[in-house]
């Protein structure tokens, strides 16, 4: 008993010690953290929309954070201030490096973006902005220029094909972004000054598809001479032209649009020749940038605080300009 006794200690110390020698093998196998290793950087980007032009502003931070290496959270606070509210204190609870958001008010979103800024996070707005001067950058496409543009291609083609009369209707987003819609609608306005043969109906409210439809389906039967509809952003837009199509007037009436989508593209090259001329946004580049800005703003790099882009007018006087365009666009959303 007492020989088969010391067998199976032998052995269970056998096995102990052969458990212990793989243990340490795997140890040894295994590098340590490096202390002195910088921690990989977290930035939260928030949009209030779904559409094309925020889903692209979100393609160009995942291009620019995955070349960096930076965590990206993305988030949409879908044009609800509260829900807006709630993401920036969440990112905030969680100490994100930076907060790149497109804010849905100048005034109202301050608050809990200030707040981000005072714990030490970095804020970057794009798309839209503040009024405050806490943010340590911001990425826009001029307004102002984006109405301008396209103002200009209106007054051409009015110029050219109509004699310089027309009658104008407008379709806006002033209770979704005032400033923002404004300053858009001001810019394409300004273009068409001094034409004495153009006349306004009264500015509509319509930013998506399906309000738009309805709303120019309005318009053109309280005003039946109504000629050109120049819509403010990417859902009016497309829907001016279903509206346009639906009404059998294809020829009859030109849309003018701003913003870009596969879908405006597509109305931009079509043969029934409604849509006329839009002017896009830059969004992938926003998005991108909006990243570089705010690890330039964590290194402490300089940089530039204010970053303002131009559109760029797409008009069917130079389809090859749109079917540049298009190719771009394309790599954009593939991304």
């Amino acid at each position: 008993m007492k020989k088969r006794s010391l067998r199976l200690s032998v052995a269970l110390c056998a096995l102990v010690l052969g458990a212990v020698a793989v243990l340490m093998a795997l140890l040894s196998c295994s590098k340590p953290a490096d202390p002195n290793a910088p921690k990989q950087l977290r930035m939260a980007g928030i949009v209030f929309q779904e559409d094309q032009f925020f889903r692209l502003i979100l393609f160009g931070m995942r291009d620019a954070a995955a070349k960096h290496n930076i965590e990206l959270l993305e988030a949409n606070s879908n044009n609800q201030p509260e829900k807006e509210f709630e993401l920036v204190n969440t990112y905030t609870t969680q100490r994100v490096d930076a907060i790149l958001i497109s804010p849905l008010s100048a005034k109202g979103s301050v608050a809990s973006l200030q707040q981000a800024h005072d714990k030490g996070i970095k804020v970057v707005t794009n798309n839209t902005t503040i009024d405050a001067d806490f943010p340590d950058a911001s990425v826009i496409c001029s307004p102002e220029d984006l109405g301008a543009q396209t103002g200009q291609a209106c007054r051409k083609y009015i110029e050219d094909h109509l004699g310089g009369k027309a009658k104008i209707a407008v379709l806006a987003f002033k209770a979704q972004e005032p400033e923002q819609s404004g300053a858009r609608v001001s810019g394409f306005k300004k273009a068409l000054e001094g034409m004495p043969g153009v006349s306004w109906v009264p500015d509509q409210d319509a930013w998506l598809s399906e309000m738009a439809l309805n709303k120019v389906g309005d318009i053109l039967t309280a005003n039946p001479d109504v000629n050109i509809i120049y819509a403010a952003n990417e859902g009016g837009t497309a829907g001016s032209v279903l509206a346009v199509k639906n009404a059998g007037k294809a020829g009859k009436i030109a849309v003018f649009g701003t913003d870009v989508s596969d879908q405006l593209l597509t109305f931009l090259q079509s043969d029934d020749s409604i849509l006329l001329a839009i002017t896009a946004q830059r969004p992938f580049e926003v998005g991108q940038q909006s990243v570089e800005l705010a690890l330039k703003a964590i290194q402490g790099q300089p940089f530039e605080k204010k970053m303002i882009l131009n559109g760029i007018c797409l008009t069917r006087t130079d389809p090859e300009g749109i079917k540049d365009y298009a190719k771009q666009f394309k790599e954009w959303t593939s991304k």
